[in-house]
C-alpha cells in the first residue's frame, strides 16, 4: 500500500520529501517546525498540481502569490501565511541548490502583506503599447501579438493560454472554450481585435509544423510552456517602456479592472474570469473605487 502511494506521488511531492529528509540532517530545524513545513508544502504542491504546474521550473512568482492569497481567503492568520512563505522559500532555495530550478520564484518576496493587497493593473495606454510592440512583419511577432491580445481581451490565466487547444477557439462564434481551475469549462467572448490577431497567427501556424494541437506553438512546433509565454509578456513590456514589472496576471487584472471601470456587470466579469466565488472578483471593484477616490480628491473643488 505504501509503495503504491509513493508511485502516485507527483514529482513536486517527491521533491518535498527529499527536501524534508535533507532538512533533518542539514538545517537543524526543530521537529515541530519540520512537521509544520511538511503540512504547508503539501498544501502548496497540491494547489500547484490543481493549476497544472508539475515541474519545478514551471513554477512562477504569480503561482506563489496566488497560493498566499488563497490562504488568506481561507482565513489563515498573517503569522500562519508568513510561516507558509518561509517553508516555500526554503523549499525553492533547496531546489536551486540542487540545480533542479534555475532560480527561486520567491526572490525579492517581502513578508506577506496579502491581507489588504490589491492587484496591480496597467493603464489602457500601457496595454495598447505592449500589444503594439511585436513586429508584425515577423512570424514570431504575429504569434506574440495574438498572445498579448488574448491575455488582455479574454482575461486568461497563463496556464489556460499556454494549453488552449486549437479546437476550443471559434472565430465564427467569436468565443473561446476555456478549461480553468478544477477542470471547469467557461465560454469567453473574443473581441474583434483579438479575433483579427488570432486569425493572422492561424494563417501562418501550419508553417510551424505543429506537434501539438494547442493554439500557440513554440518555434519547434510544441505547445508553449508557461515560462516562454511569460517571456513574451516581459519582452513586450520592455519594448513598450512600461516601468513596472509586468506579469501575465497583470494583464488579467487589467482586463477585469478596465471592464468594471467601463460599467461591466460584476457577475459577467466573474464568469469571464472563471471565479467560483464572486468575492474573488470583487477585489477589482476596490481597485476601481480607489481610482475614483483619487480622481475626486485631485480634481473636485471640495476633494
Amino acid at each position: 500500500m505504501g509503495s503504491d502511494s509513493k508511485e502516485k506521488q507527483t514529482q513536486l511531492a517527491k521533491l518535498v520529501d527529499r527536501y524534508l529528509e535533507a532538512s533533518v540532517f542539514e538545517s537543524g530545524l526543530a521537529e515541530k517546525t519540520l512537521a509544520a513545513y511538511a503540512s504547508d508544502l503539501s498544501r502548496y504542491v497540491a494547489r500547484l498540481d490543481e493549476s497544472g504546474v508539475r515541474k519545478p521550473n514551471d513554477i512562477l512568482r504569480e503561482d506563489v502569490l496566488d497560493h498566499l492569497i488563497a490562504l488568506r481567503k481561507e482565513r489563515l492568520s498573517p503569522r500562519s501565511v508568513a510561516r507558509h512563505l518561509s517553508a516555500i522559500r526554503r523549499f525553492h532555495l533547496f531546489l536551486v541548490g540542487e540545480r533542479l530550478m534555475d532560480h527561486s520564484p520567491t526572490e525579492d518576496f517581502d513578508a506577506p502583506r496579502v491581507t489588504k493587497s490589491l492587484p496591480r493593473v496597467l493603464s489602457h495606454d500601457e496595454v495598447e503599447r505592449m500589444i503594439a510592440s511585436p513586429d508584425l512583419s515577423d512570424e514570431r511577432g504575429l504569434r506574440d501579438a495574438a498572445i498579448l491580445e488574448l491575455f488582455y481581451s479574454c482575461g486568461l490565466r497563463i496556464s489556460e493560454l499556454a494549453q488552449l487547444p486549437l479546437r476550443d477557439v471559434s472565430l465564427e462564434e467569436s468565443s473561446l472554450r476555456v478549461r480553468g481551475k478544477g477542470a471547469k469549462v467557461r465560454i469567453v467572448p473574443l473581441g474583434a481585435r483579438a479575433a483579427k490577431g488570432v486569425q493572422a497567427w492561424l494563417d501562418l501556424r501550419p508553417r510551424w509544423k505543429a506537434k501539438r494541437a494547442t493554439l500557440f506553438l513554440s518555434t519547434r512546433g510544441n505547445a508553449m510552456n508557461r515560462t516562454s509565454v511569460w517571456q513574451v509578456v516581459k519582452n513586450a513590456a520592455r519594448a513598450a517602456n512600461v516601468r513596472q514589472t509586468v506579469t501575465p496576471h497583470m494583464l488579467r487584472h487589467s482586463f477585469a479592472t478596465h471592464l468594471l471601470d467601463n460599467g461591466a456587470d460584476l457577475r459577467a466579469v466573474q464568469e469571464m474570469l472563471g471565479h467560483a466565488d464572486i468575492s474573488t472578483t470583487q477585489i477589482y471593484t476596490h481597485v476601481s473605487t480607489d481610482r475614483l477616490s483619487k480622481a475626486h480628491h485631485e480634481f473636485h473643488p471640495r476633494g
